[in-house]
């Protein structure tokens, strides 16, 4: 058998008694490189049996009853999947509701009185602020000290009065007591109201009240702390209007003495343009309570100043 393809390995070496017919039989059978594995099959049967040629015709037969068969079957041909459309799946967006949720509007002072009638404050509108104010600070006995008798307040404004008609009614023997006062840095009525511009309306309205007595003007605006000292030093004055600030500070520096003081009014009722009343202002109302507190209690509780709520 040869090494190579070169050297057809069927053919034998001279002299090594192979026989004839079979050489005869080999040198025309012709083998194709496409059909080798199936002509390797038929020379190895012709071989093993080289005296039985039924056996090649057989192997013939099948080999190409083998080629019919595979020729008669259709070519099985794989489906190819279809390939699928792979979709991203996106969170469904919510519509906007054109609508938005309306906030919850604070309940303003002004909303509140538009559907209510006014009220005339009291006495004891008075009491239960001053024992919400000082409610948590104090003890029992502090609380009780800051209490005030029904002696100690004049009658209430019932909406019906006007500034001087009001003070006619609490105040009848004003005129002796205009001629009595000669001390100064005194005044004999005290008006306490939330703002500049209510004092000076309030100066207007009691012009049939006052007569001939001095009234000084006790606020901040365009009066400097040392000029109010000053006029109360030099002259005598028979009412003061103001706000409690400035009033608090001048008795705070000695500026104004309230020993001769019989009457304090708080501009308890009106309100301004957003409808507050002067103790709905936390400034106002911490300043007033704070003027209460040093003096104008103890002296309502001696006897001396009377509390009037206009």
């Amino acid at each position: 058998m040869g090494d190579t393809l070169e050297e057809p390995w069927w053919e034998t070496p001279a002299g090594t008694g192979g026989s004839p017919e079979i050489e005869e039989k080999v040198t025309f059978l012709p083998i194709g490189k496409k059909d080798f594995c199936s002509d390797f099959f038929l020379l190895k049967n012709f071989f093993f049996d080289p005296s039985d040629d039924e056996a090649v015709e057989k192997a013939s037969d099948n080999r190409t009853a083998a080629h019919q068969d595979s020729d008669s079957k259709p070519p099985v041909t794989k489906k190819r999947k279809q390939p699928t459309e792979c979709f991203l799946s996106q969170p469904e967006e919510k519509q906007e509701t054109t609508v938005k949720a309306k906030r919850r509007k604070k309940k303003k002072i002004s909303d509140i009185l538009e559907k209510s009638a006014p009220k005339a404050g009291v006495p004891a509108d008075l009491q239960n602020l001053l024992s919400q104010h000082f409610g948590e600070n104090r003890s029992v006995i502090e609380l009780e000290e800051l209490k005030l008798s029904d002696t100690c307040f004049l009658p209430a404004n019932d909406l019906t009065h006007s500034f001087s008609s009001y003070l006619k009614e609490i105040c009848p023997k004003w005129a002796k007591l205009r001629k009595n006062h000669k001390e100064k840095k005194s005044v004999v009525m005290l008006v306490i109201c939330g703002s500049a511009l209510r004092s000076l309306e309030l100066i207007k309205s009691m012009t049939a009240f006052k007569g001939d007595c001095k009234v000084l003007k006790l606020f901040a605006k365009h009066i400097k702390i040392k000029e109010h000292i000053n006029m109360l030093e030099k002259g005598v004055f028979h009412i003061g209007v103001g706000t409690p600030g400035r009033v608090k500070a001048l008795v705070e520096q000695d500026g104004l003495c309230l020993n001769s003081t019989k009457y304090m009014i708080l501009d308890w009722n009106w309100r301004d343009q957003k409808l507050r009343r002067m103790m709905d202002i936390p400034e106002i109302k911490k300043e007033t309570i704070d003027l209460l507190e040093m003096c104008i209690i103890k002296l309502c509780r001696e006897g001396s100043v009377k509390l009037g709520l206009f």
